[in-house]
């Protein structure tokens, strides 16, 4: 699962993005609301955790900008405006929670945990045409064949998956499999889609992965 953290005071961000590490998650930080608004924006997270006062753009602003982009992550609100006024108004820009600082770590892993379940609706597979991606197993199975995935072939399968007919760049591609820091190339992520060409073919599937030139990659179901 990634995260990321729009928050100015770095201290606290650096913390929260210790915090979350431990418990396995992939974190990224920015430290302004134009640049949140970018990176949450590409749509590749899990769950964004937004402050609220912060330079450039604030977490309120952020948030209408993201979700009149159709961008339907869920926002996690942290921020030390705790009047009901405010938590209403934040709710009513985007959010699905809004929590108050100073709070307790437990609180904040909670609410996470909280909504990333809601996000994923106790899924246990995605399903495209006549094929399946068993999301315990990491195995693609069609009509009784199945095939085990390396942790990076599920990972942009899943992201393929999820998306279906819209078109994926390479680059979006990147920064949700490998992470913006990753020294990943572009190369990686052609290497990565002809080895899930080859599975999906082996185990019979009418999934076809798509090249657009210059666009990148999208889902389709062979006629």
């Amino acid at each position: 699962m990634k995260i990321l953290i729009i928050e100015d005071e770095r201290l606290l961000a650096e913390s929260l993005k210790e915090l979350l590490e431990k418990k396995g998650f992939e974190v990224e930080l920015v430290f302004d609301g134009e640049a949140g608004r970018d990176y949450a924006e590409t749509g590749i997270y899990d769950l964004l955790i937004l402050d609220v006062m912060m330079p450039k753009m604030d977490g309120y602003e952020v948030a209408k900008k993201v979700r009149a982009s159709r961008c339907t992550t869920p926002i996690l609100m942290l921020t030390a405006k705790s009047a009901v006024e405010d938590r209403i108004y934040g709710l009513n820009c985007g959010a699905e929670y809004y929590l108050t600082k100073p709070f307790d770590s437990r609180e904040l892993l909670a609410c996470i945990n909280a909504l990333l379940r809601r996000q994923g609706g106790q899924v246990d597979e995605l399903v495209y045409g006549n094929t399946a991606l068993d999301l315990g197993s990491c195995m693609l199975v069609c009509s009784g064949k199945s095939v085990r995935l390396s942790a990076k072939e599920f990972d942009v399968m899943r992201y393929l998956m999820q998306s279906q007919e819209r078109v994926l760049s390479k680059e979006t591609i990147l920064a949700k499999v490998w992470g913006f820091d990753s020294n990943a190339v572009e190369n990686h992520v052609e290497v990565y889609i002809g080895f899930l060409r080859k599975k999906l073919q082996s185990i019979g599937s009418n999934v076809q992965i798509v090249s657009i030139r210059r666009l990148g990659y999208h889902l389709e179901v062979e006629e």
